[in-house]
């Protein structure tokens, strides 16, 4: 399944890399760049899928580069015009197939620049040797993009670096403040050459590429994570990057770094990440926390600073205090429960052990979670829903504040709740449970085995068709998706649902269903989702209690994210861990090459 923002996000299109580099006018590459940006119409020209004379384009299907060759020119009249075809006497061709004193149509000569940025490339697509097939693709897309502009240099103009290429290097040297990796695209120093000039142009083309490429989530395909993972990151398309990027100027830095995620809660987690490394870099608290007691809270211990450190407290007004207070021991028991140790919240030996493990504990699932985020639209709707699995939590936000907060039931370690995103429609009041093939399969045949009359004494309703049992369980009180369901139609058959089975609840870690998602408060999440200012109270929503199955349409359908995210800024601006519950974090670290 794909996520429904697929191509919403990086003005992606194929048409608009060719529309910004067609023309080796600066000018018509920024009046179109402008016009992407405002959404408004392309400036006069030609349009991708255009003929353009003298150019390279792009071949839809592959990729490829291919020459259009430009149309002859209707003859005009001379003055010395060769005699009538009947007259004219017959000239042997020279060694070059053309007759002595014809006209030859050659291209123009490359400017030394260009011509060295066009050898380099060429030298580059013919070396032997192993490249990862995705950075071939960067390649390609680079080289075809410099191509398309005759080989003029991006970031270079007349043998000096443009405005973009500062703030663009600065950005690129503190690519690990976003967890993305760059290192192997070294940068450009002083080149003077023609030679030095296109090896330098290149190298930044590269590494720039990369970092967008890596920010807007390159790096971990979901669909290797797990195939209950619907959603695909929207890739930045290498041409968009550098067309964005190369025209931005002094904001070229700025441009870059829009290519991670522009969510609240990816900044928090990024800010976070920058604490720990901070607080790792403090004398004396870069190395192992030393053994001691069990702390608890209340306690004074000279070791206190060091976990504050490890676990992103540190504060200007705390951060010598020797205090084990409540919320240290409300983090270190969140970090416990994600490195599977008992979460009391007191500094045990192994508690100590784990977070001297250095960033490949921490830092690593902060990484995980923000690379996480990279899954997600850029645009989340300014009203939507998010259900973080892992949290067992649903919440409703409008205009950036939660609005409606309820507890939820996932489901099981063995039948996971799906990742992925939807609309959510609309509603139905005293729905009926068409039970799943695999649960009649799973658990209902066997307890038919040794009780045939089990499903009828329960209230179900049974029928065969095509050869399976088919098996209804009709509205009531009974039934297992309680009084009332949110649908969302997707790939994966999962919806929103009431239960009879309240006690659940009550529960610190709720996976126990078969994939859907249970609400603890369903009337009052139905009267948010369908809005009081439309006359839908709560009240109003339990009077159509009983009887046959009542549609409610929302009157405008929400976005729904079901979500995976076991490390999360909250509102006081904590960090809070989660267990790993379905082991998609370590999964997501074993791929970004993170230890721990």
């Amino acid at each position: 399944m794909r996520a429904p923002w697929r191509g919403t996000g990086f003005l992606g299109a194929p048409a608009l890399a060719l529309l910004l580099s067609l023309a080796n006018s600066p000018a018509y590459a920024e009046d179109a760049l402008l016009a992407a940006r405002r959404g408004t119409a392309a400036p006069a020209g030609n349009l991708p899928g255009e003929a353009t004379p003298g150019f390279m384009a792009m071949s839809p299907a592959h990729g490829v580069p291919f020459t259009e060759q430009a149309p002859e020119s209707p003859a005009e009249p001379r003055d010395d015009a060769a005699p009538a075809p009947s007259e004219a006497k017959p000239v042997p061709p020279d060694a070059s197939g053309a007759a002595p004193g014809s006209d030859q149509i050659s291209a123009p000569a490359l400017p030394p620049a260009n011509a060295a940025l066009k050898a380099v490339l060429e030298a580059r697509s013919g070396l032997p040797g192993p490249v990862a097939l995705p950075q071939r693709r960067e390649r390609e897309a680079i080289a075809a993009f410099y191509a398309l502009r005759d080989f003029t240099p991006l970031w270079f103009s007349g043998g000096t670096a443009n405005a973009a290429v500062a703030p663009a290097i600065e950005r690129l040297k503190h690519a690990a403040d976003d967890g993305l990796d760059v290192k192997g695209f070294p940068l450009p120093v002083s080149p003077v050459t023609d030679e030095e000039i296109a090896a330098a142009d290149l190298a930044i083309s590269d590494a720039v590429v990369a970092y967008g490429r890596q920010a807007s989530g390159s790096r971990v395909d979901p669909r290797m994570i797990s195939r209950l993972i619907g959603v695909e990151p929207e890739v930045a398309d290498p041409a968009v990057i550098l067309a964005l990027v190369a025209t931005a100027g002094e904001d070229a830095g700025e441009e870059l770094r829009r290519f991670n995620p522009p969510q609240k809660a990816y900044e928090a987690l990024r800010e976070k990440l920058l604490q720990s490394r901070r607080g790792r870099g403090v004398a004396g608290r870069d190395a192992a926390i030393p053994p001691g007691p069990v702390l608890r809270p209340g306690m004074r211990d000279p070791r206190v600073p060091h976990v504050r450190a490890r676990l992103s407290l540190d504060d200007a007004a705390a951060a010598e205090e020797l205090v084990y207070d409540t919320r240290i021991a409300a983090a270190v028991a969140d970090f416990q429960k994600a490195n599977g140790l008992p979460a009391s919240g007191n500094l045990t030996a192994r508690t100590v052990a784990a977070l001297s493990g250095g960033p490949s504990s921490l830092e690593a699932e902060i990484l995980a979670n923000m690379e996480r985020w990279r899954w997600m639209p850029r645009d989340m709707g300014e009203t939507h829903i998010e259900v973080n699995i892992p949290d067992y939590e649903a919440v409703v936000i409008e205009k950036g504040e939660v609005i409606e907060r309820n507890r939820v039931v996932v489901g099981k370690e063995a039948t996971p709740t799906p990742v992925f995103a939807e609309t959510m429609k609309f509603l139905i009041v005293n729905p009926a449970w068409n039970v799943p093939q695999s649960i009649i399969r799973k658990e209902m045949l066997p307890r038919l085995a040794a009780d045939p009359d089990y499903l009828y004494r329960l209230g179900y309703e049974v029928s065969s068709r095509a050869g399976h049992l088919v098996v209804r369980q009709p509205p009531g009180e009974r039934n297992a998706l309680g009084r009332i369901k949110f649908v969302f139609p997707n790939d994966f058959s999962v919806y929103m649902h009431d239960t009879p089975l309240r006690k659940l609840f009550a529960s610190a870690k709720r996976a126990f269903s078969h994939g859907c998602v249970r609400v603890d408060d369903p009337f009052r999440f139905a009267e948010t989702v369908l809005g009081r200012n439309n006359g839908w109270s709560e009240q109003r929503v339990k009077k159509l209690i009983g009887g046959k199955e009542r549609y409610v349409y929302l009157p405008k359908p929400l976005p729904v994210y079901l979500e995976y995210f076991t490390a999360f800024v909250d509102k006081s601006g904590a960090l809070q861990l989660r267990d790993d519950v379905y082991g998609y974090s370590r999964r997501v670290r074993a791929a970004l090459g993170l230890q721990g």
